[in-house]
């Protein structure tokens, strides 16, 4: 049964490995992969060397790092909430609710968050409404919120989807820690505090070590489809980068050399934090 999986993972995982050959030529697509002029390490020099770069890193790191932290607390958060609701049947409703937002397109998740924060939309209505501003904000033509809109659009799409996994684990916490501590006289709030989140530590430093190992690796979809010209330098991130000056300028090498750079980054980053977590004793992925 396994065999169509390992397939699948040879065929589209493994075997593409071979062409990161293309980054040490100048690769033409007239010529076969072995037929092709060597340049050594001449892509990855113009990469360091290209200022638009060290722009996209920028941004691939401040919106990985804003994502990793409030996605990770804001799950953990929720999947707690869940595990304290006492009617079954509003747990059930509210935890299927959460997952819904995970399979929805991300066009049309940035056609609607597009539509909410334009001069007309609800949120200009609501602030307006209120009297917290006097004119309509254009939140799509300010840089500096960029990331904060992305960060907040990617939180309410992925919150239910993350929290499985941390509500899997608290449902394995044994039951009668929770009624020792209810003979103590603790709080529902102190048995989360003291109970569940030590409980699921080990799990929650094992999904913190894979998603810092995947910080520079967050894709380019929502930021090509929420972005625009006007932040642009706020919106490029590495793989759009790629996208943008490799394959869009039938740069074939130097998009190769800049798949090849967030590789080496996310192995190095999941050694640095695997290493980390095994000296102080925490889980860890091997």
């Amino acid at each position: 049964m396994s065999i169509p999986f390992v397939a699948w993972l040879i065929i589209f995982k493994y075997i593409p490995v071979a062409g990161w050959m293309m980054a040490f030529q100048d690769y033409k697509p007239q010529f076969g992969l072995f037929d092709q002029e060597w340049v050594g390490l001449k892509h990855f020099k113009d990469l360091f060397n290209e200022p638009m770069f060290y722009r996209a890193l920028e941004n691939t790191l401040g919106m990985g790092i804003l994502g990793l932290v409030f996605g990770t607390l804001s799950a953990i958060a929720f999947a707690l909430f869940l595990n304290e609701l006492r009617f079954v049947a509003l747990k059930k409703w509210t935890q299927t609710i959460s997952y819904l937002p995970h399979f929805v397109s991300w066009v049309i998740v940035a056609n609607i968050v597009i539509t909410m924060l334009s001069t007309d939309g609800f949120i200009n209505n609501f602030l307006e409404g209120v009297g917290l501003i006097d004119n309509p904000i254009n939140f799509m033509a300010e840089p500096g919120l960029f990331w904060g809109i992305v960060t907040a659009t990617d939180v309410w799409k992925e919150t239910g989807w993350n929290a499985i996994i941390y509500l899997a684990a608290m449902a394995g916490v044994d039951p009668q820690l929770y009624e020792a501590a209810k003979v103590d006289g603790a709080s529902r709030l102190r048995q989360m505090w003291h109970i569940t989140l030590p409980s699921i530590r080990s799990v929650i430093i094992v999904l913190l070590i894979l998603n810092i190992g995947n910080l520079i690796n967050i894709g380019f979809e929502k930021q090509m489809l929420l972005g625009n010209n006007i932040v642009y330098e706020k919106s490029i991130v590495i793989d759009l980068y790629a996208l943008d000056y490799g394959i869009g300028m039938f740069r074939y090498s130097f998009g190769t050399a800049i798949g090849i750079f967030k590789s080496v980054v996310s192995v190095i980053l999941i050694l640095i934090c695997n290493g980390i977590a095994k000296r102080i004793g925490e889980g860890r992925v091997f």
